[in-house]
């Protein structure tokens, strides 16, 4: 009896070894299957769009047509910007070649003061390829896109006009919740030339978000529109949720990556606190889906017969992979796994060689004006390799 049970001992204790290393291989295993997936899909893409007379640059497939962007258009930086995370997450040369040439197709947005979406366009692709090339130029190119954000900045507001003034809607100094993305252009700009004035400009935003773009519960408005005399508020509007007061899923997502970034450059708590408690406002809504990928607004009244958003959930995956190294309110990295786990499954990613050669599917630009619904966007994909690069990291 004493060797049977002997036995069976040694027997439980093997397969629990062998059940760990499983788990353990599996968790590796979807960050490497979903590098070499994106690099085969990504190939595809380069050979789809890639023309002899021009350099063209894709934002989504629709409606089985590619559609390509200016470089003025806000999304410009995101395909370089996913290059570049391709060249990190493989290590191969040919990586760093494309997006070299996709990045340097930019070089006039350093100049470009048109709306505040100068920090997606430059940050993705010359801040990405000044961290992986150090090519020293583009440093250049930060601190001068920098610049020209900084003249959406109006003191008496405090915050930077995201865009122009708008009569049809009556809005005279329009800032959505988005601009927290672009701060990150502006802290990287004091780094590199050592002017404090960008810096602050950063902070002050960021502040004044913090006072007027968020209700009780911690979820935003999407539009607030100031007056460009006195900073005070005149309207609280959504431009692509569902309704005003309603919690548009990528805006919600903005802020709490835009928060997390202004913690890690400033180290400033209250930041850190912000970016907590709108989680927290995720966490507990009734329409959060079990598997972590929100739906295109959180108070959408057709939930759950309305579209997902890969997109926000791309970007709140990369989101909580950084704020796992700052907090312990909540496990926000099995949180981040749960929605790479969903995104890396065929409900989200594409079938290699479909879906325009894009990683991921069904991702929502704006529903309220019936533009790019249900389809791939470059930026779902960008936070995607990004959230696999953090994951990665983690496991180092």
């Amino acid at each position: 009896m004493k060797k049977l049970l002997f036995l069976y001992c040694v027997i439980f204790s093997v397969f629990c070894v062998e059940s760990c290393q499983h788990k353990k291989t599996d968790k590796v295993n979807i960050i490497d299957e979903n590098i070499a997936f994106a690099a085969d899909q990504y190939e595809l893409l380069l050979q789809s769009i890639e023309d002899p007379e021009k350099l063209l640059n894709p934002k989504s497939f629709i409606d089985g047509e590619m559609k390509f962007i200016p470089p003025q258009e806000w999304t410009s930086g995101f395909f370089p910007g996913s290059l570049w995370y391709i060249y990190e997450l493989t290590g191969d040369e040919k990586w760093k070649n494309a997006a070299i040439k996709y990045t340097e197709m930019l070089d006039t947005i350093q100049y470009y003061t048109g709306n505040h979406d100068v920090g997606f366009m430059i940050g993705c692709s010359y801040g990405n390829g000044y961290r992986l090339a150090g090519n020293e130029n583009y440093k250049d190119i930060i601190v001068q896109a920098a610049k020209s954000l900084s003249t959406r900045y109006n003191p008496s507001v405090g915050l930077i006009q995201s865009w122009n003034a708008n009569p049809s809607k009556d809005w005279e100094y329009p800032v959505i919740i988005d601009n927290m993305m672009n701060l990150e252009l502006l802290f990287d700009a004091t780094e590199f030339s050592g002017d404090s004035s960008f810096y602050n400009i950063a902070v002050t935003h960021a502040d004044n978000t913090i006072k007027h773009h968020y209700r009780s519960d911690y979820s935003t408005w999407h539009v607030i529109d100031y007056s460009k005399e006195d900073g005070t508020v005149r309207h609280r509007n959504t431009h692509q949720g569902y309704a005003d007061e309603s919690a548009w899923a990528r805006g919600q997502s903005w802020g709490i990556y835009g928060y997390i970034l202004c913690y890690r450059k400033t180290k400033d708590q209250k930041y850190l606190a912000q970016a907590e408690k709108a989680l927290e406002f995720i966490a507990n809504h009734p329409n959060y889906p079990e598997d972590g990928v929100p739906y295109w607004d959180y108070d959408a009244p057709e939930v759950p017969d309305t579209y997902r958003d890969a997109s926000a959930g791309s970007i709140l995956a990369s989101a909580l992979y950084e704020l796992s190294t700052y907090s312990n309110k909540r496990n926000y990295q099995e949180w981040a796994d749960k929605i790479i786990n969903t995104l890396s499954s065929p409900d989200f990613r594409a079938p290699l060689g479909e879906n325009g050669n894009f990683i991921l599917m069904h991702s929502v630009g704006s529903l309220p004006h019936n533009s790019e619904v249900d389809v791939p966007l470059n930026y779902a994909d960008y936070y995607f390799l990004e959230a696999l690069k953090r994951k990665k990291d983690l496991k180092k």
